[in-house]
């Protein structure tokens, strides 16, 4: 046990010194931290560290999906299903069966171990794209495809993976009782997926209990996950409809308070698991290389390559028909959703990274069949599953920066941000004279006193008066000299309370309010200074 704490604490380590190197060298911490994984399985004394997959598909997958889902705009998510749909389900199933085919004609695998590798190796990863291209202030549309895609494509690819290995391990199958299981499942995760957010919502609302309320979060996607994933169902596509029920309907129930602990807290618990499964996913080479000895090494290697290079023929050949295609067909569809501009299709059809979820699935492989035969080509699916996620990784992770550059989308994307900073500033307008608009409306009452209408009237019109009328670089400069002085001047409150504090003039309970204060006077400067916010 105390062995494991130590790794475990290793690891730590290892994850906040690659994060801080990785944003010093301007590259993605998921490659740094595969590949520091990778480092450390050949230290010599390292003990080997397995990757359970039960921990990633019961424990890390739940919450990855549902704050992915929570995060994501419903609105955007419904205007994109179709192009999500498409890519998470579509794509899926034909890059499957490209890599089955190759795999049984080329390779010589039989046809049932041929879908079970597609299966495998087909969906994209939900995290590690993500954590790339936002990087490059790519378009928002672009994002939303990706995420939307990651959300929902492991919910086709799992389903698939379930319908080969009792194919494989029974010697049974049919196309029509599958298909119909699969549109089964899909239509009962949503009902569920549905009212499990239903519930948690009304829960939450009713503990009014910030700690309550983030246990409660926590529980949510656990239980939206392993009820559906135990009676036979993937668990995701009941994950991903919670989390976005969650976030067009929390709102308006979840506290102030809840809110901003909530926020740090799934911060925290993302950053940590995104960090760990990439470490430990690295850490795999060294126990796949160990199995991957019963093969002849021109085998292995010629097999990662072929799936390697269906893998990526088979999104560009499924994701330029699938978008121009069904335009070119429908008029209607052309008029509310023109061409998209080709340089646009090829970053989405170039960002496939396959991710924890392939290797987890192949992990989860059985070692032997029914009747007591060793699983066929177990070894190599694991092989050639980590080749793919390390390649797409760091192959995008490297080349993607430098192919945005040269198709120009980041100018889009940059267009696209300006224009949504100029729509913000118009909607914190109108909300602010909206509740100024209450606020008159309030000091007609009698009982309401005049010097508290005068002091929110005031607080209200300087909140107003702090918003520009457009973000032009001269009123950017102005915003930077006042986030700077802001950030100052809280410091030397800061100092001022501390100097208080040890001089006996106030009790540490004194101290920690008004230090809370400034705090969210801080916060609320930096999320302003994120989003290129005006004070």
């Amino acid at each position: 046990m105390e062995a494991k704490f130590q790794i475990f604490l290793i690891l730590l380590a290892v994850l906040a010194g690659t994060a801080l190197l990785a944003r010093r060298i301007n590259v993605a911490p998921a490659i740094l931290l595969l590949l520091a994984g990778i480092t450390l399985a050949f230290v010599p004394g390292m003990p080997a560290v397995e990757l359970p997959p039960e921990l990633v598909l019961l424990l890390v997958l739940p919450p990855l999906i549902y704050s992915a889902a929570v995060a994501m705009s419903w609105r955007e998510f419904c205007f994109n299903l179709r192009v999500i749909f498409l890519l998470a389900v579509g794509c899926v199933i034909f890059t499957a069966f490209m890599v089955a085919a190759a795999a049984h004609y080329l390779i010589g695998l039989p046809w049932a171990v041929g879908f079970l590798l597609g299966a495998i190796v087909a969906p994209p990863d939900v995290v590690a794209p993500l954590a790339i291209a936002r990087k490059l202030g790519l378009p928002q549309r672009i994002l939303v495809v990706l995420e939307g895609e990651g959300l929902a494509n492991d919910a086709t690819a799992l389903i698939l993976y379930r319908f080969a290995v009792a194919a494989i391990s029974t010697g049974l199958f049919s196309l029509p009782q599958a298909t119909g299981t699969f549109f089964a499942i899909v239509a009962c995760e949503i009902v569920f997926g549905a009212a499990v957010a239903w519930v948690s919502l009304r829960l939450r609302h009713y503990a009014q209990d910030p700690q309550v309320e983030i246990t409660l979060s926590l529980i949510t996607p656990y239980v939206a996950y392993w009820i559906p994933e135990h009676l036979g169902g993937s668990g995701v596509i009941a994950t991903v409809v919670c989390g976005l029920y969650v976030s067009w309907n929390g709102p308006l129930l979840i506290s102030a308070a809840t809110r901003l602990q909530g926020i740090f807290f799934w911060d925290l618990v993302i950053y940590m698991i995104e960090g760990m499964l990439f470490l430990l996913t690295g850490f795999q080479l060294r126990a796949l290389l160990e199995r991957s000895k019963a093969f002849p090494l021109h085998d292995i290697l010629f097999a990662t390559g072929l799936v390697i290079v269906i893998v990526i023929i088979a999104r560009f050949a499924w994701v330029y028909p699938a978008t121009y295609g069904p335009r070119f067909l429908s008029r209607k569809l052309r008029e509310r959703d023109p061409y998209p501009s080709w340089r646009t299709v090829f970053v989405i059809a170039f960002t496939g990274v396959r991710g924890a979820v392939s290797l987890a699935a192949a992990l989860a492989l059985p070692f032997a069949l029914a009747n007591g035969d060793p699983f066929p080509y177990r070894d190599l699916i694991l092989f050639v599953t980590f080749s793919l996620i390390l390649v797409t990784l760091v192959g995008t992770g490297l080349f993607l920066p430098p192919v945005v550059r040269w198709l120009g989308v980041a100018s889009d994307g940059r267009s696209e941000h300006a224009a949504e900073h100029e729509a913000e500033i118009v909607a914190r307008r109108d909300a602010l004279a909206t509740a100024l608009q209450a606020l008159e409306a309030r000091s007609n009452d009698p009982e309401m006193s005049e010097a508290v209408i005068n002091l929110l009237r005031a607080r209200h019109e300087i909140r107003i008066g702090q918003l520009p009328a457009s973000l032009d670089p001269e009123a950017q400069e102005v915003t930077a000299i006042g986030a700077n002085l802001t950030r100052e001047l809280i410091g030397i409150e800061r100092r001022c309370i501390h100097t208080l504090l040890r001089n006996g003039k106030i009790s540490d309970e004194t101290r920690r309010r008004i230090e809370r204060d400034l705090d969210l006077e801080e916060a609320s400067l930096a999320n302003r200074e994120h989003g290129q916010m005006p004070l």
